[in-house]
């Protein structure tokens, strides 16, 4: 196995990317043109990238067109993005093959050199096959420069499917060449979660079993399946969301504090939480994890028919469009701490958050004062849309009268700081650039995700059928269920 040279450092954080070649196979696609190209523009105009930096796009069909084929979703209205792209477009190039053909890879072989990034935007089946392409003429020896990979998800199937992927992967590359995004994390307020958690001494020393009651972690669309049909059915809300999206959430609210912001202390810190999570036993796989699927409703005025009339979706499909668990953390700062995670498509609301329940205050010293019960503290970490943290806290009602009443401080990054049009990718395409892994899943990262979910994905696959919920709803009543179990309820979806 010919690894080649490790490259060295690139640059510091903040500084341009170095020169470079970024490759990507699929490009001519969807996710180049809605996401990957705004990004790349914004990378321009924010002069985190330069004339230096070239981009290839490997695609089946013929060229037709390739600059104003990625230039649609551009707002190209506006001066700067427009004089950003008039710079980058001149980097554009393209080359037709064959993903599946070794003439393509001796192509591009010949083309290049220097420092090299291979985004692999295809469908999830070539990832092993296209790198293990790369490898055969040479593209992935380090020798005369860095070659870096970019995996998009899905990562796997299960956990045995993402155990052989890295195999193939790590046998022909070292991990430090693999990065496995997750455009979840290049939201800013992800990002944050950490800074809010280690550079707030009032938060830090309340997070824990000690304050907390639980944590809920929720990823609500009102998009339905549309036009994903095939690609859904055969996946399901539970492993297009929970191991990767929701399990970086959960990694990054409960890990503990690095010994810096390295890129390999965040990660490891990030494993040890996942490692930490108890694998549900076959028992708790059925009593700690309900599954819905919607059925027609309204949505922002608009009728949604049912996912089973979807293009593309078998009639008699069991695949869940909702999922709820409940999961615990065998450590010494969470034990007792449930955690509740849930994501659903066709949802009352678009509503990404983190809702940490604070545990209730003691009513001794209300008992002469007419007040039933004193709302538990919570710190909502909104992760779109209307990025920014709310803290609910209880004040006294003004008056003769002890009464007290639930007020929220709320800070909204909009309100504070000049954001812009991001698509999340922005972030990780740079430290992708400049060789900074920190938001970047792991081989034992990832597999841990499988393993935690693997005994819930066995027990559905034994039969059984997804809860109705109507479409425009907050879920199936199973997942309130789940919660009210345990004298609980959910944070509402708004």
């Amino acid at each position: 196995m010919a690894r080649g040279k490790k490259a060295p450092a690139t640059v510091k954080p903040g500084e341009p990317a170095p020169p470079a070649t970024l490759v990507i196979f699929g490009g001519a696609g969807d996710l180049s043109r809605r996401l990957l190209t705004p990004a790349l523009v914004n990378l321009t105009r924010d002069g985190l990238i330069g004339d230096d930096l070239a981009i290839l796009v490997v695609s089946r069909g013929p060229d037709e067109g390739i600059q104003q084929q990625l230039a649609q979703h551009l707002d190209l209205a506006d001066k700067a993005t427009k004089a950003a792209w008039a710079k980058r477009c001149r980097k554009i190039a393209y080359f037709q093959g064959e993903f599946d053909d070794p003439a393509t890879y001796e192509g591009l072989a010949k083309q290049l050199s220097g420092n090299v990034a291979f985004y692999f935007a295809t469908a999830a089946s070539f990832f092993g096959p296209i790198a293990q392409s790369l490898a055969k003429v040479g593209l992935l020896k380090e020798t005369d420069g860095f070659r870096r990979v970019v995996v998009e998800k899905p990562f796997g199937h299960d956990l045995a499917s993402a155990r052989a992927l890295n195999r193939v992967l790590l046998g022909v590359m070292e991990e430090s060449q693999i990065f496995r995004i997750d455009h979840f994390l290049g939201k800013e307020t992800v990002q944050n979660i950490m800074v809010a958690r280690f550079g707030n001494a009032f938060l830090e020393a309340v997070w824990n079993a000690r304050y907390i009651d639980h944590v809920e972690i929720t990823a609500a669309e009102t998009v339905d399946v549309g036009t994903r049909g095939a690609f859904y059915d055969a996946t399901g809300a539970l492993r297009d969301m929970v191991p990767n999206h929701l399990f970086q959430l959960l990694a990054m609210v409960g890990m503990e504090p690095p010994n810096s912001f390295d890129a390999e202390a965040v990660r490891n810190e990030k494993v040890k939480l996942l490692q930490a999570v108890r694998v549900p036993t076959p028992k708790e796989a059925k009593t700690d994890a309900v599954r819905g699927r919607y059925t027609g409703g309204t949505i922002d005025g608009k009728k949604v028919t049912s996912y089973l009339k979807a293009a593309d979706v078998a009639k008699s499909s069991t695949t869940e469009t909702y999922v709820a668990l409940k999961l615990m953390v065998d450590s010494w700062r969470w034990a007792g701490v449930p955690f509740y995670l849930r994501t659903g498509k066709a949802m009352a609301a678009r509503d990404t958050e983190i809702v940490i329940q604070f545990k209730p205050v003691a009513l001794a010293m209300f008992r002469g004062a007419d007040i039933a019960k004193i709302p538990p503290n919570k710190l909502v970490i909104q992760i779109q849309p209307n990025e920014g943290l709310d803290l609910h806290f209880n004040a006294k009602v003004p008056g003769p009268v002890v009464d007290t009443k639930e007020v929220c401080m709320a800070f909204r990054y909009a309100d504070n700081f000049d954001l812009g049009h991001r698509t999340g990718y922005e972030t990780l395409l740079y430290d992708v650039l400049i060789g900074d892994q920190a938001l970047f899943q792991r081989a034992d990262q990832v597999e841990r995700g499988w393993e935690i979910v693997q005994p819930i994905l066995n027990a559905w696959a034994k039969g059984g059928e997804p809860e109705d919920y109507k479409a425009g709803s907050e879920g199936p009543a199973c997942a309130d269920a789940l919660m009210a179990r345990d004298g609980r309820a959910w944070h509402p979806v708004v």
